[in-house]
């Protein structure tokens, strides 16, 4: 991916309300357009707000030298269960492991919760005759006549896509990949995926479920893939397709068509490399990431300029409180997903009464159909932005610059009706929303720092998504927080982290033996296979010289015996392997709070992390939004709880300088609103952040 001076390189981030679209030049400049999301063709908002963009600034599509995607296509496929019809192939005995799973559930005391239902039922999970043992002797040969009947009755179903799990195949993968390449010979134009491709690694129901997730998902994302480059032909956009992936990196649409896991939390993961990226460029290293959108509201931990990835995720089971305590609820994933709490609060939240006559706020959201009762498109039930509307925080005109028109008399009457039940007035009742928001928001928030040992005081808040810089500091008063930085287009901030983003692969390996048993010159061939996939993939997208394509070997440890892995870096040079051990009696230590030195060193697995070299640095020295119709400076009367009513100044971000202005003041911008409460002040640094602090009582 070459970029010429002129050039632009384009953004493009769905979420359930808004599509953001940035375009941002080689200068700089960034340019932006925010438009309703379409969820009966997400693909068709991303025309809609790039071909109006790109009328307004009168810049030829042509220019566009790179085009980066997040999307949420992958997860929003499971949880609303509208995947492929998939075949599973697996070893005689094991038909059942999707249903047994794992003893989690997401609520300990409900005799009655149910796991979820598996993806697929009972009557397509199919039994073949082979056995592999677990040091990869062939125990029973495979029956490959068993496999024709198997194709003939998948063809009879109807069957989209097949998985083919087999056990012990992370050893030896000669049965798997011949039943597989066996399938695909009889079922033509049926995508097949076997287990070795993806996670060849210990752990049977977990790598059934990967490879199955994998399955289930696989043709609507080819469908969307093709869709969308079908609209960028229509665009005269000819740059590669590109698509954020769960573990900060972007790859070409075609490899996440065949792999779409990786894309399981595409959108989230662009907000935070961007956060990363940014705290790197303004040295500050701790950093608790906060983007709020329409539907939830996400929070990421960043320590010493760099985000963890955890190596499991679920999906399909709804927001999750981070990834390590609550485990059940959904489909597991052993991808590369950078660590994110999640909870299903945003500006769309529904605000309702309980039977006991008190507020409720979410999880279910109007979304952007019809959207908030202030969007005047059909939405009868009042939303975290209604209640925001009423407070003062938004301007009662319009938001995105008057391209969206608000009914404000709508909200007030909502909020009123919704007040007569529970015995408040309209302002008690709308700031009573706001603050349910803001606690069900803090968990996100405890989920990736106290919860895990952190002092969320100790970390600078940035606040991004249309909604975090409206919540962001009242959030950061009941976490004990003391400074915020709300970046330029911090609304879309997503949509312009992606393009911070470098090419990345993630390629996993089978090496499941004990570290005092193993040498280099053993670690370096199980890593060669890996290594020339892994350049293979690299020089095919561009980056031909050496110097250009950087990689990295990680390996998955535990003590022999434990069940969870660590992973760690693989050190260079004389003694790796000594490093390697007491380097993970370290991580041990510092994890799980001790250490065992005289316990064997158990590898999991080898992990590459392969990664494209710009020719030119991804991120600006300064970022500055250029063609913005700036809000003209007023005043506008705002609710702050205890304080009461204010009359407060309203102005646009290039207003602030250095010297901090005293709160309580609004910021409005295009994207989003930043709402400066009493006892905070606000400026504007070098790369055109505002930064928010607390004042001394």
């Amino acid at each position: 991916m070459t970029m010429t001076r002129n050039s632009y390189r384009l953004g493009v981030d769905i979420g359930g309300t808004f599509t953001d679209v940035v375009l941002m030049r080689s200068d700089g400049t960034i340019f932006s357009k925010k438009v309703l999301s379409t969820p009966r063709d997400y693909s068709q908002g991303i025309e809609d707000g790039v071909s109006a963009l790109l009328a307004e600034l009168d810049v030829d599509a042509g220019e566009i030298g790179e085009f980066v995607h997040a999307t949420t296509v992958a997860t929003n496929t499971i949880i609303e269960r509208k995947g492929a019809k998939v075949g599973v192939v697996t070893t005689k005995g094991f038909r059942d492991v999707l249903e047994i799973g794992r003893f989690r559930t997401p609520r300990l005391y409900d005799i009655h919760y149910k796991k979820p239902a598996p993806l697929v039922e009972r009557r397509l999970r199919f039994e073949v005759e082979e056995r592999v043992a677990s040091d990869g002797s062939v125990v029973t040969p495979l029956d490959e006549h068993a496999l024709d009947v198997t194709a003939a009755a998948f063809r009879d179903e109807g069957v989209e896509a097949v998985a083919v799990t087999f056990i012990n195949s992370y050893v030896n993968a000669a049965h798997e990949r011949r039943a597989a390449a066996l399938l695909a010979e009889h079922l033509p134009g049926v995508p097949v995926t076997a287990s070795v491709d993806l996670l060849p690694q210990l752990g049977e129901y977990e790598r059934t479920s990967t490879t199955v997730v994998n399955s289930y998902i696989r043709p609507v994302v080819e469908r969307y893939v093709s869709s969308l480059k079908a609209r960028l032909d229509r665009l005269g956009i000819k740059a590669p397709l590109m698509i954020m992936q769960s573990s900060g990196g972007i790859s070409p649409g075609d490899v996440v068509a065949r792999q779409p896991i990786d894309i399981i939390e595409s959108g989230p993961a662009a907000g935070v490399l961007g956060g990363q990226r940014l705290g790197v460029k303004i040295d500050v290293g701790n950093m608790l990431v906060f983007d709020m959108g329409g539907t939830t509201a996400k929070a990421t931990v960043i320590e010493d300029h760099a985000f963890s990835l955890c190596p499991e995720t679920e999906v399909g089971g709804g927001a999750a409180l981070g990834t390590r305590m609550i485990k059940g609820a959904g489909y597991p994933v052993q991808v590369p997903t950078i660590d994110i709490a999640e909870v299903g609060a945003g500006g769309g939240s529904i605000a309702a009464s309980d039977a006991a006559g008190g507020l409720l706020v979410g999880p279910r959201s109007a979304g952007a159909e019809p959207g908030p009762v202030a969007y005047g498109r059909g939405g009868t039930d009042p939303t975290v932005t209604d209640a925001n509307l009423i407070l003062g925080y938004l301007n009662p005109g319009a938001l995105v610059s008057g391209e969206l028109s608000l009914d404000i008399k709508g909200a007030r009457a909502a909020l009123t009706a919704l007040g007569e039940k529970v015995g408040l007035s309209v302002t008690d009742t709308a700031y009573g929303i706001h603050a349910i928001a803001d606690a069900t928001m803090l968990r996100a928030l405890r989920g990736v720092s106290s919860e895990k040992g952190r002092d969320p005081s100790q970390y600078v808040m940035l606040a991004i998504g249309g909604n975090g810089p409206v919540h962001a500091c009242s959030l950061a008063e009941a976490a004990g927080m003391k400074r915020i930085v709300v970046p330029p287009v911090a609304g879309l901030f997503s949509a312009l982290g992606m393009l911070f983003a470098d090419v990345e692969h993630q390629l996993v390996g089978a090496f499941y033996r004990r570290l005092d048993e193993v040498d280099r010159a053993a670690l370096d061939a199980a890593a060669a296979p890996l290594i020339a996939r892994g350049l293979d993939m690299l020089r095919s997208e561009g980056f031909e010289d050496e110097a250009r394509r950087r990689l990295r070997l990680f390996a998955d440890l535990r003590y022999v015996g434990q069940t969870a892995p660590l992973t760690l870096p693989v050190p260079e040079g004389e003694g790796a392997l000594a490093k390697l051990e007491a380097a993970f009696h370290a991580e041990h230590q510092s994890v799980f709070g001790y250490a065992s030195p005289s316990e064997p060193i158990q590898f999991v697995s080898i992990k590459l992390v392969c990664q494209g070299v710009p020719n030119h640095p991804r991120m600006p020295d300064s970022a500055r939004r250029g063609a913005e119709k700036k809000a003209a400076r007023h005043v506008r009367r705002a609710f702050f709880g205890a304080a009461g009513w204010f009359d407060t100044p309203v102005l646009p971000r290039g207003d602030l300088g250095e010297l901090p202005m005293a709160g309580p003041l609004i910021v409005e911008e295009y994207d989003t609103t930043v709402v400066v409460l009493p006892g905070w002040e606000a400026g504007r640094d070098g790369w055109n952040n505002i930064v928010l602090s607390r004042r001394a009582a």
